[in-house]
Protein backbone atom coordinates (compact mmCIF):
# COMPACT_ATOMS: atom_id res chain seq x y z
CA UNK A 1 0.00 0.00 0.00
CA UNK A 2 1.12 3.77 -1.37
CA UNK A 3 1.27 5.98 2.11
CA UNK A 4 1.97 9.64 1.85
CA UNK A 5 2.92 12.61 4.39
CA UNK A 6 3.13 16.27 4.17
CA UNK A 7 6.47 15.61 3.45
CA UNK A 8 5.74 12.84 0.18
CA UNK A 9 7.90 13.98 -2.93
CA UNK A 10 5.12 13.67 -5.17
CA UNK A 11 7.59 13.81 -8.48
CA UNK A 12 8.56 10.47 -9.13
CA UNK A 13 4.94 8.94 -8.51
CA UNK A 14 4.41 9.37 -12.14
CA UNK A 15 6.46 5.69 -12.08
CA UNK A 16 3.71 3.93 -10.15
CA UNK A 17 1.42 2.79 -12.36
CA UNK A 18 -2.35 2.89 -12.43
CA UNK A 19 -4.13 0.61 -10.47
CA UNK A 20 -7.40 -1.05 -11.54
CA UNK A 21 -8.99 -2.79 -8.95
CA UNK A 22 -12.01 -5.31 -8.12
CA UNK A 23 -12.14 -5.26 -4.68
CA UNK A 24 -13.53 -8.45 -2.34
CA UNK A 25 -17.39 -8.29 -2.25
CA UNK A 26 -18.11 -6.28 -5.47
CA UNK A 27 -19.94 -7.99 -8.07
CA UNK A 28 -18.41 -9.23 -11.07
CA UNK A 29 -17.77 -6.53 -13.62
CA UNK A 30 -20.72 -7.07 -16.71
CA UNK A 31 -17.64 -6.04 -19.41
CA UNK A 32 -14.18 -5.16 -19.79
CA UNK A 33 -13.61 -3.08 -17.11
CA UNK A 34 -12.08 -3.00 -13.35
CA UNK A 35 -14.65 -1.45 -10.95
CA UNK A 36 -11.58 0.96 -9.21
CA UNK A 37 -8.99 3.09 -11.22
CA UNK A 38 -6.50 3.92 -8.39
CA UNK A 39 -4.39 7.07 -9.07
CA UNK A 40 -1.12 7.68 -6.47
CA UNK A 41 -0.99 11.43 -7.56
CA UNK A 42 -0.22 13.73 -10.23
CA UNK A 43 -2.02 15.52 -12.83
CA UNK A 44 -5.45 14.79 -13.73
CA UNK A 45 -6.43 15.25 -17.20
CA UNK A 46 -10.06 15.33 -18.13
CA UNK A 47 -10.68 14.41 -22.15
CA UNK A 48 -13.39 15.27 -23.91
CA UNK A 49 -15.54 13.22 -25.55
CA UNK A 50 -14.52 12.04 -28.97
CA UNK A 51 -16.19 11.34 -31.34
CA UNK A 52 -16.00 9.96 -35.12
CA UNK A 53 -14.60 13.01 -36.60
CA UNK A 54 -11.91 12.71 -40.05
CA UNK A 55 -9.01 15.13 -40.41
CA UNK A 56 -11.50 17.09 -42.68
CA UNK A 57 -13.55 17.53 -39.44
CA UNK A 58 -16.35 15.37 -40.71
CA UNK A 59 -18.16 12.73 -39.85
CA UNK A 60 -16.11 9.31 -41.27
CA UNK A 61 -18.40 5.94 -41.05
CA UNK A 62 -21.85 7.49 -41.37
CA UNK A 63 -23.83 4.71 -39.73
CA UNK A 64 -21.46 2.05 -39.56
CA UNK A 65 -20.88 1.55 -35.84
CA UNK A 66 -17.73 -0.14 -36.05
CA UNK A 67 -15.71 2.35 -37.96
CA UNK A 68 -17.00 4.90 -36.17
CA UNK A 69 -15.96 2.85 -32.71
CA UNK A 70 -12.68 2.53 -34.43
CA UNK A 71 -11.69 6.07 -35.30
CA UNK A 72 -13.26 7.57 -31.97
CA UNK A 73 -10.63 5.21 -30.65
CA UNK A 74 -7.95 6.41 -32.72
CA UNK A 75 -8.88 10.01 -32.16
CA UNK A 76 -8.66 9.48 -28.44
CA UNK A 77 -5.36 7.66 -28.89
CA UNK A 78 -3.83 11.05 -30.95
CA UNK A 79 -5.21 12.81 -28.24
CA UNK A 80 -3.65 11.29 -25.36
CA UNK A 81 0.08 11.09 -27.29
CA UNK A 82 -0.39 14.71 -27.92
CA UNK A 83 -0.52 15.16 -24.13
CA UNK A 84 2.22 12.19 -23.51
CA UNK A 85 0.54 9.89 -22.68
CA UNK A 86 -1.49 6.80 -23.60
CA UNK A 87 -4.58 4.05 -23.01
CA UNK A 88 -2.47 2.53 -19.90
CA UNK A 89 -2.60 6.34 -18.15
CA UNK A 90 -6.34 5.87 -18.23
CA UNK A 91 -8.02 5.73 -15.77
CA UNK A 92 -11.70 5.70 -16.18
CA UNK A 93 -13.93 6.17 -19.24
CA UNK A 94 -17.23 7.35 -20.11
CA UNK A 95 -19.05 5.69 -22.98
CA UNK A 96 -22.00 7.23 -24.84
CA UNK A 97 -23.85 5.17 -27.32
CA UNK A 98 -27.38 6.30 -29.48
CA UNK A 99 -28.81 2.93 -29.82
CA UNK A 100 -29.34 0.33 -27.48
CA UNK A 101 -28.47 -2.48 -30.18
CA UNK A 102 -24.84 -1.45 -30.50
CA UNK A 103 -24.10 -2.42 -27.02
CA UNK A 104 -23.14 -6.26 -27.77
CA UNK A 105 -21.06 -4.64 -31.12
CA UNK A 106 -19.27 -1.94 -28.63
CA UNK A 107 -18.21 -5.06 -26.31
CA UNK A 108 -17.12 -7.31 -29.49
CA UNK A 109 -14.97 -4.08 -30.75
CA UNK A 110 -13.65 -3.70 -27.04
CA UNK A 111 -12.58 -7.23 -26.71
CA UNK A 112 -10.46 -7.53 -30.06
CA UNK A 113 -8.72 -4.25 -29.35
CA UNK A 114 -8.48 -3.40 -25.57
CA UNK A 115 -5.60 -5.89 -25.71
CA UNK A 116 -3.64 -4.60 -27.80
CA UNK A 117 -4.11 -1.15 -26.12
CA UNK A 118 -3.20 -1.78 -22.39
CA UNK A 119 -0.04 -3.67 -21.08
CA UNK A 120 -1.94 -5.89 -18.86
CA UNK A 121 -5.60 -7.29 -19.23
CA UNK A 122 -7.05 -5.33 -16.46
CA UNK A 123 -8.76 -1.99 -17.84
CA UNK A 124 -10.00 0.74 -16.69
CA UNK A 125 -13.77 1.67 -15.25
CA UNK A 126 -16.12 2.43 -17.95
CA UNK A 127 -19.67 3.85 -17.45
CA UNK A 128 -21.78 3.15 -20.67
CA UNK A 129 -24.79 4.57 -21.33
CA UNK A 130 -27.21 4.82 -23.97
CA UNK A 131 -28.40 8.62 -24.87
CA UNK A 132 -30.98 9.75 -27.00
CA UNK A 133 -28.66 11.78 -29.64
CA UNK A 134 -24.89 13.27 -29.58
CA UNK A 135 -23.67 16.35 -30.96
CA UNK A 136 -24.89 15.33 -34.23
CA UNK A 137 -27.60 12.62 -35.45
CA UNK A 138 -24.79 10.67 -37.54
CA UNK A 139 -22.62 9.92 -34.54
CA UNK A 140 -23.24 6.72 -33.10
CA UNK A 141 -20.85 6.44 -30.42
CA UNK A 142 -18.50 9.49 -28.02
CA UNK A 143 -16.01 8.28 -25.66
CA UNK A 144 -14.48 10.81 -23.00
CA UNK A 145 -11.55 9.84 -20.44
CA UNK A 146 -10.04 10.74 -17.25
CA UNK A 147 -6.39 10.40 -17.33
CA UNK A 148 -3.19 10.54 -15.50
CA UNK A 149 -1.25 13.25 -16.85
CA UNK A 150 2.49 12.81 -17.38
Amino acid sequence: MFISSPDTDWTNTMSIPVEYLNPPGACPAQGLYSHIGKVHSGTLLFVAGQLSVDAEGGVAGSGDFDAQFEKVFDNLDAVLKGVGCDFNDVVKFTTYLVHSQDIEHFMRLRAARFPKMFRTSAYPPNTLLVVDRLVKESFLIEVEAIVRGQ
